[in-house]
């Protein structure tokens, strides 16, 4: 009898397990198969990219139900966007994908003036695609012949470019257009005349760049005004040059000058000649006559590289004046180190426009001018009210800030 309790109790004990499993599994939410796509993504949009040529439509959509942060594991993965050209032969291709989480596209790769439709899929991690999000009404690149993000940009444009067409008008008619003194020119009148003084030469080297690079053209409008003042006190010149087209150019500078200076018989046109293209031949040959001739002054006009720390270490070890120009940043702590004036970067520049007067140079330097007093202006009106918008963030110069921001530097158009 006790054998027959036993087992009636282990019967029993065995059916009350299985209803309490059945019950649990009845009280559970019906579990996603593995191949179960996501719910589709809603409300998908297409529109022309704003400010362009005509070569990119915009994608906008509403996420998939199951693109949620708390779904664990993740439904969606990803979006896969199709496209249908609406003239084409109907077929639905593949032209890009975005992760989860991410619902904005922008094609680039459609064809201005033809009409398209999109499609937008969910992609779960089995890949299985949800029922597609699509367009109702086709989207067509058009091309915008003004760049409305940009019209603050092409304001300040027209004020600098007008102020330069301005300045350019008054010196051709005879306005004095004020530059402000550069002490390194002013050394010229100084280092000629200790040249001719001590009976010594006075050396120019116009960089290593040939007459397209705009460095060289200034330092042969410097050369000009060193020549003038040689032809006045009778000095010698010495031009050595590393490309032909830049002797051909220094030797019709200086022969101007001494046209200028009412000595045309004292210019000889051997005192300008060419050395060699390569660098360092060039260096060589320079500091080797330097080394020899001992010149009373000595003018570095130009681009220059490497070879700049060697001509003016040489030309101080010589005891001569130097002055030296360039914008090449890189060899301009050279030149200061080791030289008695340096016209650093666009003072080079305004050397050229302060000494030949040349209307167009002048009214170009002094447009520049306008345009940086405008920068500078803009840049401290901008950071004083960005920081009174820090320490008060719902006031007038917080909302001055947001239209900087957004409209001026930003691309949201040129008015609110």
């Amino acid at each position: 009898m006790s054998i027959v309790t036993r087992q009636f109790s282990k019967q029993l004990h065995a059916c009350r397990h299985a209803v309490l499993c059945w019950l649990l599994l009845a009280a559970m939410p019906p579990m996603l198969q593995a191949d179960d796509p996501p719910a589709a993504p809603g409300s998908l949009s297409a529109v022309d990219h704003p400010n362009d040529v005509g070569n990119a439509i915009d994608l906008t959509w509403e996420p998939s139900p199951d693109d949620r942060p708390d779904v664990k594991p993740p439904r969606v993965i990803q979006y896969v966007i199709f496209r249908q050209e609406v003239d084409g032969d109907g077929e639905w291709l593949p032209v890009g994908e975005q992760t989860y989480g991410t619902t904005t596209y922008s094609d680039k790769q459609v064809e201005r003036g033809h009409s398209y439709l999109y499609r937008v899929v969910a992609v779960s991690p089995e890949g299985a695609r949800s029922q597609p999000a699509a367009t109702t009404e086709p989207a067509t690149p058009t091309m915008q012949w003004f760049r409305k993000d940009r019209a603050w940009f092409a304001i300040i444009v027209v004020f600098v470019c007008g102020s330069v067409v301005l300045f350019i008008s008054l010196a051709k008619r005879g306005h004095d257009l004020y530059v402000r003194p550069i002490p390194g020119l002013e050394a010229v009148d100084e280092a000629v005349g200790r040249a001719t003084e001590m009976g010594r030469e006075c050396l120019f080297v116009p960089g290593i760049q040939d007459i397209n690079d705009i460095q060289t053209v200034a330092g042969l409008t410097v050369l000009g005004r060193v020549a003038t003042h040689i032809a006045e006190y009778d000095a010698d010149l010495d031009v050595p040059t590393a490309r032909s087209l830049v002797m051909t150019a220094a030797r019709e500078t200086v022969e101007a000058s001494y046209l200028s200076a009412g000595r045309p018989d004292s210019f000889n046109e051997d005192d300008i000649y060419y050395l060699t293209d390569e660098q360092f031949g060039y260096v060589a040959g320079v500091t080797g006559k330097m080394v020899r001739d001992k010149p009373a002054a000595c003018f570095y006009m130009g681009a220059f590289y490497a070879e700049s720390l060697l001509l003016a270490e040489t030309g101080n070890a010589v005891g001569a004046i130097q002055v030296a120009g360039t914008a090449m940043p890189s060899q301009l702590p050279f030149f200061v180190a080791a030289c008695d004036y340096t016209l650093i970067g666009e003072e080079f520049f305004a050397a050229s426009a302060y000494l030949s007067g040349e209307p167009f140079q002048l009214g170009t330097l002094r447009g520049q001018d306008v345009g940086k007093l405008l920068g500078g202006a803009l840049l401290l009106v901008g950071c004083t009210v960005m920081t009174i918008a820090v320490f008060n963030p719902d006031g007038t110069a917080a909302a001055i800030a947001g239209f900087i921001k957004n409209h001026i530097l930003g691309g949201a158009g040129f008015l609110p």
